[in-house]
């Protein structure tokens, strides 16, 4: 009641500077605003998501910087919209603002929180007691709890890595011998193909056999639980905008055959839950790194995040990779010469790759799965960049961190800073950093986030598509029929055309 009552005289105190047009943030990094309407500019959409462009995430981002790389100072790469009555919006694609703001994330007084606004729909289909969603205290209890098994030391150290790396090799092993078979009986030379399905079998597997230890047929993993959850994260981004009203899903009627076969994935999605959180008495997988007595109901809704977001996220990182890789068929051969003799991906071995380890940033820089991260204003705050620019930036303020279009501009990753334009695919960028001296530290692509909310599941990530993606070039040649590589966006970014490609034995 006390919080209902804070927002709302706040509301009413920012209203007459509002009405009067006033910038509502100060400093020597003001960003600049951008109008409700713009009749006959050509933007792609209204700066805000709504019925009709909610599936256009990238556009909406785009919107706001539509226009402004003709502006002058700080107002090229940052963007507000203040509405009468709503909490101002700030979107910015400044890498020294995105380092600033994530940096400065937490739960200590006055650090800006993960905006739980865009989550919504997650919440109301995994649970709202989740790292992902909480916020203050009970994100960091949350993030002491993922530390343990999801911490490169735990899944690097020695002797847990061999037994970790050695069911993933079989996992990807069993399924690239069953794509090289199909391939060899069809008596073709070439076969085209969706990589993308495939990615993602194989990715829920790992997940749930190898990570949790939850034993499930891959046959069952594939028909069964890779369509619910595909249709649990489709139905996740039409209710964050669509259901006003904040019904979950299971508590809807069966009036219609579309809302029963979408009560019937979510069940899906439990009973999948049920089996990972089953292997749990039995320490399998790592769960035996996990050190909480906490009962496993508390854990459910964490589980329900990890499962649907960490399938997101590696799915469209390998996914990307081998898209990349597909349409650059001399940097898929220079990872071939790295990777054509390693039999075990251990992390000495991957760090040894270092093309390869280039190509694998790059498409983190290029296309990331996390294309913006949000934030919000815990009170009025004063942000200092890394160069000594600073912002005032009022309580209450959304904030969109653009990594997309960041990664994007020239002024952050083109010709001048790293020697190619920034919208190409050039591995070869990170190498020609280092030779300018440009330390990695300093120039992030924010691929899993940044600063004390990074994704806990990073390390996994890394190995995982490192595993994927590295023994996929060592069995196949791959090419794109198609040169252009188009982005649809939801939860994560993904290739429009599900990582079509020719395969080929090599």
């Amino acid at each position: 009641m006390a919080s209902f009552f804070q927002h709302n005289v706040l509301r009413i105190k920012r209203l007459p500077r509002q009405l009067l047009g006033i910038n509502p943030f100060t400093g020597d990094s003001m960003p600049t605003r951008v109008p409700i309407f713009s009749p006959g500019s050509g933007r792609p959409t209204l700066p805000f998501p709504h019925p009709w462009n909610f599936s256009q995430p990238i556009s909406i981002l785009e919107t706001y910087f539509w226009g402004a790389d003709s502006e002058q100072g700080a107002g090229k790469h940052n963007r507000y919209l203040d509405v009468p009555g709503f909490a101002p919006v700030l979107v910015t694609r400044d890498p020294g603002m995105i380092r600033a703001i994530t940096t400065e994330t937490g739960d200590r007084e006055g650090q800006f929180d993960r905006d739980p606004l865009p989550s919504a729909g997650i919440a109301r289909a995994t649970g709202k007691d989740t790292l992902l969603y909480a916020n203050g205290p009970s994100w960091k209890m949350q993030r002491k709890l993922a530390a343990s098994p999801f911490g490169k030391t735990t899944l690097f150290q020695p002797e847990k890595f061999q037994e970790f790396a050695a069911t993933f090799r079989h996992t990807i092993a069993q399924r690239l011998s069953a794509l090289r078979d199909h391939l060899a009986g069809s008596g073709r030379q070439t076969l085209r193909i969706q990589l993308e399905p495939e990615i993602k079998a194989v990715m829920l597997e790992m997940l749930t056999n190898n990570f949790f230890g939850a034993g499930i047929a891959y046959e069952e993993i594939r028909t069964r639980y890779v369509p619910a959850l595909e249709r649990v994260i489709d139905y996740i981004v039409r209710d964050t905008v669509l259901n006003k009203l904040g019904i979950p899903v299971r508590k809807f009627p069966n009036l219609t055959s579309g809302m029963a076969q979408a009560k019937q994935h979510y069940a899906r999605f439990d009973h999948l839950t049920d089996l990972v959180l089953d292997a749990r008495k039995d320490g399998k997988g790592l769960w035996k790194q996990f050190k909480s007595d906490a009962p496993d109901e508390a854990l459910r809704s964490n589980i329900k995040v990890f499962l649907a977001g960490a399938l997101e996220a590696t799915t469209s990182y390998a996914s990307w990779a081998i898209s990349h890789l597909a349409r650059n068929l001399q940097a898929q051969d220079l990872v071939y010469q790295e990777v054509k003799d390693i039999d075990e991906y251990t992390p000495e071995t991957l760090d040894s790759a270092k093309y390869f380890g280039q190509v694998l940033d790059e498409t983190l820089r290029l296309t990331p799965s996390l294309y913006f991260l949000p934030r919000k204003a815990t009170a009025d705050t004063w942000i200092a960049t890394s160069d000594g620019r600073r912002m005032f930036i009022p309580q209450g303020t959304h904030i969109l961190l653009d990594i997309w279009h960041a990664n994007r501009h020239e002024d952050h990753w083109g010709i001048t800073p790293t020697g190619f334009p920034a919208i190409d695919f050039a591995p070869e960028r990170w190498a020609e950093m280092a030779k300018r001296g440009l330390a990695t530290k300093e120039t992030l692509h924010f691929g899993f986030g940044h600063g004390p909310r990074v994704c806990p599941g990073k390390h996994l990530g890394q190995l995982e598509v490192g595993l994927v993606v590295g023994a996929m070039v060592k069995m196949f040649r791959f090419k794109a029929d198609n040169p252009n590589n188009p982005a649809k966006a939801g939860v994560s970014t993904k290739p429009w055309d599900g990582t079509l490609v020719d395969l080929k034995l090599r």
